[in-house]
């Protein structure tokens, strides 16, 4: 069985950044971890990342993602598709079973290990078992009530989220770049 850490929802927003984890980690079905923080600031804050997927996959990701920031000089679009490649041509690393979501104030993109980086069109990322619920939370919620702010957005979405998916719960951890 394998150990999971679940649903990561960030958002590029009126001039912010928001990037928000729930605590949950399981191991099958069982919940071993309600706080755990899946999201953090990198590059002296301008950049925000998060994971989903086996936690000790996405800690070797993390690593290799702070490499190729601080490589490219903090240049976040350069910095994932170069990690993508690694990640989908490194034998090692093919057996990691993670996703990131990385964002800066220009940029929000979700890096596979498949190869793909993946900007979305609205800004809006969302990955994890509760990822689904999220996105078409923080969807609503910004068609609905444009008033909230990027963290508002995606604690509330989060927190939708945890109503439904089983494997995320609401002791929610955002970070966010002004």
């Amino acid at each position: 069985m394998k150990m999971r850490a679940t649903t990561i929802l960030g958002l590029k927003y009126r001039g912010n950044v928001a990037l928000g984890g729930d605590g949950q980690v399981t191991i099958g079905d069982t919940v071993m971890k309600s706080r755990a923080v899946k999201v953090r600031k990198l590059y002296d804050d301008r950049i925000l990342a998060g994971f989903a997927g086996a936690a000790a996959d996405a800690m070797a990701l993390f690593e290799r993602f702070e490499t190729k920031i601080d490589e490219f000089s903090g240049n976040i679009s350069r910095a994932a598709v170069e990690l993508a490649k690694d990640w989908r041509t490194d034998k090692y690393l093919q057996k990691l079973e993670a996703l990131l979501a990385v964002a800066d104030k220009d940029h929000a993109l979700l890096i596979a290990g498949s190869g793909e980086v993946i900007e979305p069109d609205d800004g809006i990322l969302a990955i994890g078992s509760g990822g689904p619920y999220a996105l078409a939370a923080a969807r609503a919620l910004l068609s609905t009530n444009p008033k909230y702010s990027a963290e508002e957005l995606v604690r509330k979405a989060l927190k939708i989220a945890a109503d439904i998916c089983v494997y995320t719960n609401e002791n929610v951890t955002v970070e966010v770049i002004k």
